[in-house]
């Protein structure tokens, strides 16, 4: 079982940076792995996890989870574009659960974790300084 519960992240991302959509057309979450730059964009559309939504100043305006259900990081996203918090956010941070295997392409799953208590709070406090120190 693994024992890192965040296996990639993306930190600030634009809102305006992301292809969205249109009728017909799916939108994409595309990034490069950090460690391989050289290599294809990957599409983190799928992603399990938490993100947090930034206003034009890197205030954080909303912490949300994504990967309950239907509900992955893409979907929660875009549906943020239009509720209560459409106006009030530019920038988005996120901290997925699922690995990009070999071929460039996120798990179909999430992991199964067996961690220890001092590595799990290790991460939970990693997410909480880069989510709340822009």
């Amino acid at each position: 079982m693994p024992s890192m519960l965040i296996h990639n992240y993306g930190l600030f991302w634009r809102r305006d940076d992301v292809f969205w959509g249109r009728p017909k057309v799916k939108g994409h979450l595309k990034g490069v792995l950090a460690k391989e730059t050289s290599t294809k964009p990957v599409d983190f559309r799928q992603q399990t996890g938490v993100y947090v939504l930034y206003d034009d100043n890197f205030h954080l305006v909303y912490v949300g989870q994504a990967g309950a259900g239907n509900q992955h990081l893409f979907s929660r996203l875009k549906h943020h574009r239009k509720d209560a918090l459409a106006d009030r956010w530019t920038r988005f941070s996120w901290f997925g659960l699922k690995w990009v295997r070999e071929n460039g392409k996120l798990a179909l799953g999430a992991a199964q974790f067996s961690i220890k208590t001092v590595d799990l709070l290790n991460h939970i406090e990693a997410i909480l300084i880069s989510a709340a120190e822009p």
